[in-house]
């Protein structure tokens, strides 16, 4: 078995052993709180690439289910991030850029503790996304980006990444790249949908429109920036949102699979390839 699958067939043994009570309320949750409505298994080694804004599957998920991500971190703003999750004991999946991480390890850990996923987001965050990096150097800053996240949250930088997830910066993935990850029993995460945090609004400006984004579609991997302060502040609100219509938020973890998934509609286009076009990123380099 290759080495990147070890920590994925673990992970799904102790969802097995544990059965419902992953998905219970933690200690001192009240009958109010949000909650972890289930968990899902991630299979490590099935080479998937989800969310429909960039690619053609996505989890399959129950009407009125979401999945919360946070990309950027760790930051100034995470531990208001952190202490919302925490009053209505919601685990979420952190994208971290590793230099971040190493900038500020004693958030990471604290995202470890209280049962987050810590999956990756390339060292650097660079500009040019790692598509307009050379193989190599895109490969080495994505290696490098998981050596520090496990270094910050788990003291060493093991072979095995804990949650073997990764997101692309900007999504801007390559064929090579995705299957370079594959081949390392990592899965890759679009969005279904997102935010727009990057822009500049209200915390009810973004809630409004998260929501309505959500109404929409129903349910989805929905993804933040925990390095937003508008996000931050929002996010209290948004959960008693998600608790007042009846919606549940999934937990992921690394697992043996297979993952449940679903295929996109017919007529199915990229959003995040028509955004990344009109950016004019840089060709690769050979």
């Amino acid at each position: 078995m290759h080495p990147f699958l070890i920590r994925p067939v673990l992970g799904a043994l102790l969802v097995l052993l544990a059965g419902p009570c992953l998905a219970a309320p933690r200690a001192g949750c009240g009958p109010d709180a949000l909650g972890v409505a289930r968990v899902i298994a991630i299979g490590g080694g099935e080479r998937l690439a989800l969310g429909l804004q960039s690619y053609p599957r996505t989890l399959d998920l129950h009407d009125h289910e979401v999945v919360l991500t946070f990309d950027d971190g760790p930051a100034a703003t995470t531990p208001q991030v952190l202490d919302a999750l925490a009053r209505e004991c919601v685990r979420a999946t952190f994208f971290l850029i590793g230099r971040n991480a190493e900038a500020l390890p004693d958030l990471v850990r604290r995202e470890v503790a209280e049962g987050h996923g810590i999956g990756h987001h390339s060292y650097s965050h660079p500009d040019a996304t790692l598509r307009g990096m050379t193989e190599a150097a895109a490969e080495a800053d994505i290696t490098r980006g998981i050596a520090a996240d496990e270094r910050a949250g788990y003291g060493t930088a093991a072979a095995v990444p804990h949650t073997p997830f990764f997101r692309f910066p900007g999504f801007a993935d390559t064929p090579a790249l995705r299957a370079f990850l594959g081949a390392r029993g990592m899965t890759v995460f679009g969005s279904d949908l997102w935010a727009s945090d990057w822009r500049v609004m209200t915390p009810e400006a973004e809630l409004a429109l998260v929501m309505s984004r959500l109404e929409k579609a129903r349910k989805g991997i929905i993804l933040f920036h925990d390095s937003k302060a508008a996000t931050a502040q929002m996010l209290p609100a948004f959960l008693r949102a998600l608790k007042a219509r009846g919606y549940g938020v999934v937990h992921m973890v690394p697992g043996a699979g297979p993952t449940p998934v679903v295929e996109a509609p017919p007529g199915w286009t990229s959003t995040t390839e028509a955004i990344i076009a009109r950016l004019h990123l840089p060709e690769r380099r050979q």
